[in-house]
């Protein structure tokens, strides 16, 4: 199953730029090259410093592969911004692009917890009832559900088109987090919203 890890950056606002222009310059086509890439990810709020930066692969066995070359060019990124960064990595069980991305889409990131024993019943759930909820919602672009099987940590990423249709559906994403709660017993941790500087991602 296709596999992410994530990178949480935070960093000094006014430092945040240097770090985008070396992540798009020296870190992507390094990654990208790597086996078993499905491309990366990033997505930024300059306001407040922070940074969501993915990177995506085939299997398990390719992104612990690519860790010893990831490593230190994330450290450099990190280094660049004076910042701190948090490194997560998860199965990626929902994978859905409606149009290709483009640099000022936005996202909405749901951090969720889940029972372990009621992991498999939540990404059925998600597949069956949030993801055709969203396709009917108007500027949807996409939407990947990140879990974590062992501890049950998860994220939801809905992708739109630009800033003005994040916004206008933040009141349908509110309903679906409601349904969401009702029907998996998830916890909601955290809801964030970005905007897109590049995506290369693909699910094959």
């Amino acid at each position: 199953m296709m596999q992410a890890r994530l990178n949480l950056i935070t960093a000094d606002p006014l430092r945040l730029e240097d770090s985008v222009n070396y992540i798009k310059g020296e870190v992507r086509p390094v990654v990208e090259s790597l086996h078993g890439s499905l491309g990366m990810s990033l997505y930024t709020n300059p306001e407040l410093g922070v940074a969501v930066l993915e990177s995506f692969w085939a299997s398990r066995e390719a992104l612990l592969q690519s860790e010893q070359v990831a490593s230190p060019r994330r450290h450099d990124a990190v280094r660049r911004a004076m910042g701190t960064v948090s490194v997560e990595r998860y199965r990626v069980p929902v994978f859905e692009r409606e149009a290709p991305l483009g640099t000022g889409m936005g996202l909405r990131l749901t951090r969720m917890d889940v029972e372990p024993s009621r992991v498999e019943d939540a990404v059925e759930t998600y597949g069956d009832t949030a993801v055709p909820w969203l396709a009917e919602t108007d500027g949807f672009c996409g939407e990947l559900l990140l879990i974590d099987p062992s501890t049950g940590h998860s994220i939801s990423e809905t992708i739109w088109l630009d800033d003005k249709a994040l916004a206008a559906s933040r009141s349908a994403a509110a309903a679906i987090r409601v349904e969401t709660v009702s029907s998996t017993g998830c916890v909601i941790r955290a809801v964030e919203e970005y905007g897109l500087v590049f995506s290369s991602a693909r699910n094959a």
